[in-house]
């Protein structure tokens, strides 16, 4: 073969290629297509999951997958344990024997006592054992920390990684605003009105800098989002996405960072990307983000948009002398974090990291919020009406109490040899636990504890009787499992993780909480229009500082994208997943594991995130003495749990005092209607729900 034979036949390659995506984007919609067909038939009264996957070509467990109420009866659904088969998981039960580790609660108890009563647990030796769910059924696992010296070196922190307070100024930056849609752009105080050309980066450069020649170093997208100008090009918006940010920018290149500002490269998101550029001799840098990181626009003009973050920047310095409104809610919630770490007194030297194998563990096994839609039969086929709470600022309800200090690894066995207090004590406190989870016989309400699903980074609820499954959860989660208002599930601790309670976050979020009370206070009572909506958006905006900044502490492993010519395609590095083409370049990602973030600490985000899944389950109003949350409403009415909302069938006489973790009545639409078996549908009918509330200005 010739040179120019090799290079036809690679032409020829990467045809086919790009054939390919195009068609695993039309296997996908069919793909999708198909769960829609499968969906509403588990409202067959003798439908069967072995003939459904038959003809869906798919196994049991993808059809259970997608309609649980089509789970065979003889299946138990044990995810199983991921030890070896030599290393017990619990205490051994034998006859006669009691399981230590069982926290099987008895009627009566109180709920301290409920939490860790052993139970005796004969087993005949003629028992046979419970089925196992066949392979082709089986959910993932998750990790579990290993046994021995090897999982006890775990417990410990990063070396030479911890996080202090700062002893320098963030710098603010020059920031513009501009709605793409009709080329007006706000600097400072003065308003422009730019011909933006195709709405390209290099067009939206070159505009903004010859009418503002001294530039600036972020500009806001307001509206219009040009990266999607081109998405009927592509199989997938984020492809339409990168080819945007990718484009060529006569004069400016991909910017590769400076100073303390370590972001480089674009960063390509389907929604809120952000765009880097920098000068060909190096003498601007610039962002083109949008302003959606922040907040959700509604028609907003860029002078109002200015004036939030304005509003924002002035509330935020009632409480940081020293605040700066960074690039995103995420990068501004952990810079004024930093800047309330204690300077004297304990922790005066920081928060040190976990070692990157819980750091690991923690990603694996600590979901975030809790999203599920019931589908019929567990709920009516026809709703009577769809009632939407949400609960006001969440997350900040659940930053009181924070785990810090060296982890403590509780085995099996050391949980068995404790006390009944100090069992108890160690669910009360900061941990994450693997447990083995078994659901009560006469079970008829929702799930309670996330189990893992098939496929990636996926959770669902198991709520069958009688189903067993073994998961991670925090102790927010076990609590709620062991002492709900209906009837206590059986909880058998395999592992976990403990550590001391502490405070890490509450000033943090004091102030932040303030910032919001503050900015909605100022919305509510603003004479001027303009003014009452930008402090609106501020306020959201806080919101956003918070949420984001909690997810932020997260850190999940970095992701790297890169572009390389299509004339040179052999430097894309071998372990990277092509995100995108065009006719010029190819776009690419590849993983490179956790970075050395001083500011890492899932264990924060975990715990706030067990605590607000728990609240959406059962919530306690001590000046009203009134529980709230969907354990308490009649079975058969949560129709799905959506991060810090529940959707019902019927409305509920909650409390609402505006305060962080309330839940507010958003939407209330009047049926009959269908129950909704998509995401898709179901947000049609929120939307609708909140519109109806907003006509009608119904009080429920």
């Amino acid at each position: 073969m010739d040179t120019q034979t090799y290079n036809a036949a690679l032409a020829d390659l990467r045809g086919t290629r790009d054939d390919i995506k195009r068609l695993r984007a039309q296997l996908a919609q069919k793909e999708a297509d198909r769960a829609r067909q499968i969906v509403p038939l588990a409202g067959y009264t003798k439908a069967k999951a072995e003939r459904i996957a038959q003809a869906a070509g798919l196994s049991v467990a993808d059809v259970v997958a997608l309609a649980p109420a089509l789970a065979p009866d003889s299946l138990v659904a044990d995810s199983g344990d991921t030890r070896p088969e030599s290393t017990p998981a619990k205490a051994t039960v034998g006859p006669g024997a009691a399981d230590p580790t069982a926290l099987q609660p008895q009627p009566g108890t109180s709920a301290a006592s409920r939490t860790t009563a052993p139970q005796p647990a004969p087993v005949p030796a003629s028992a046979a054992p419970a089925p196992e769910m066949p392979a082709a059924a089986a959910a993932r696992n998750l990790p579990s920390i290993p046994e021995g010296d090897q999982g006890d070196a775990w417990f410990t922190h990063t070396s030479g990684l911890v996080s202090t307070r700062p002893n320098f100024t963030q710098q603010a930056r020059s920031t513009l605003f501009l709605d793409t849609n009709t080329g007006v752009l706000v600097h400072r105080n003065q308003t422009h009105h730019l011909d933006l050309g195709h709405r390209s980066a290099a067009d939206i450069l070159t505009a903004v800098f010859h009418t503002i020649p001294d530039g600036a170093e972020r500009i806001y997208i307001t509206a219009g989002d040009p990266w999607h100008r081109d998405t009927d090009d592509y199989p997938y918006l984020r492809d339409a996405v990168a080819a945007w940010l990718n484009a060529p920018t006569p004069g400016w290149r991909t910017d590769t960072g400076r100073g303390r500002d370590r972001d480089a490269g674009h960063f390509v998101h389907a929604r809120n990307p952000v765009g880097r550029y920098q000068r060909e001799d190096g003498s601007q840098h610039v962002e083109i983000r949008s302003v959606g990181e922040w907040f959700d626009i509604d028609g907003d003009d860029p002078h109002t948009v200015r004036d939030a973050f304005v509003l924002l920047w002035q509330a935020l310095r009632r409480h940081w002398t020293d605040a700066v409104i960074m690039g995103s809610p995420s990068q501004t919630g952990r810079d004024l974090w930093t800047r309330t770490i204690p300077s004297r007194g304990q922790h005066a030297e920081g928060f040190p990291v976990l070692s990157e194998e819980l750091r690991g563990l923690m990603h694996s096994t600590a979901g975030q919020g809790r999203n599920e839609l019931l589908l019929p039969p567990r709920v009516p086929e026809q709703l009577p009406q769809l009632v939407e709470y949400d609960r006001t600022f969440a997350y900040a309800k659940h930053t009181w109490k924070s785990p810090v200090g060296t982890p403590r690894r509780v085995t099996a066995a050391t949980f068995a040899s404790w006390s009944e207090k100090e069992q108890t004590r160690a669910l009360y406190g900061c941990g994450h636990w693997q447990v083995r989870v078994t659901v009560p016989d006469t079970w008829n309400h929702v799930g309670l504890l996330p189990a893992p699903a098939p496929g990636d980074r996926t959770w669902h609820y198991p709520a069958a009787p009688g189903t067993t499954f073994t998961t991670w959860a925090g102790g927010p989660e076990i609590h709620t499992a062991l002492s709900n208002p209906i009837q206590p599930w059986k909880i058998e601790v395999l592992d976990g993780i403990l550590w001391e309670d502490g405070k890490p976050l509450d000033d943090w979020a004091k102030k932040l909480k303030e910032t919001w009370t503050n900015l909605s206070a100022q919305a509510h009572f603003q004479g001027d229009a303009q003014q009452a909506r930008a402090a609106h958006l501020a306020s959201r905006a806080v919101r956003a500082i918070l949420l984001y900044g909690i997810g932020a502490f997260a850190q999940r492993p970095r992701m790297v994208t890169g572009t390389t010519p299509r004339t040179q395609e052999r430097d894309v590095p071998p372990d990277a997943e092509i995100i995108g083409f065009d006719d010029e370049l190819i776009t690419w990602q590849k993983p490179t594991g956790f970075g050395r973030d001083p500011n890492a600490h899932p264990e924060w985000s975990a715990a706030i995130w067990s605590g607000a899944r728990a609240a959406l389950l059962s919530q306690r109003h001590r000046d009203d003495n009134i529980y709230a949350g969907a354990l308490h409403t009649p079975p058969g009415t949560v129709i799905a749990f959506r991060t810090d909302a529940l959707y019902l069938t019927q409305p509920q006489n909650w409390p609402y005092h505006h305060q962080p973790g309330d839940y507010l009545c958003k939407g209330h639409l009047t049926g009959p209607m269908s129950a909704p078996t998509t995401e898709e549908e179901l947000l049609t009918l929120r939307n609708a729900g909140r519109t109806s509330l907003t006509t009608t200005g119904q009080e429920i």
